[in-house]
């Protein structure tokens, strides 16, 4: 398993459609198989800067994901909400111990 965190800047007035728009993928990622957990955030000093946080069981599981159609509802309606391209850092899981998940 292994961790994915996106971290998303959107523009001030997609504030509303973004959260809309999110909470549906994450609704339906939450479903997949490969998903162990996914989180959605938003930071609490800037309303504009989100992450989301992303536990697959395996290494395809995040390339299954991309190709659901959920996935690619969302990414066609965000797209034009960003102020900048999203980033992603991917993370080995440490703790808590896989075995515990």
């Amino acid at each position: 398993m292994h961790a994915v965190i996106v971290y998303v800047h959107v523009k001030e007035e997609s504030i509303e459609a973004f959260i809309t728009a999110t909470l549906e993928n994450a609704r339906n990622s939450i479903k997949e198989s490969g998903v162990v957990k996914f989180d959605f955030y938003q930071q609490s000093d800037d309303p504009t800067r989100f992450a989301l946080i992303e536990v697959y069981r395996s290494e395809d599981a995040p390339f299954k994901h991309r190709e659901t159609q959920h996935y690619s509802r969302w990414n066609l309606d965000v797209s034009e909400m960003l102020v900048e391209s999203r980033t992603k850092v991917i993370y080995n899981i440490l703790y808590p111990p896989i075995s515990e998940w």
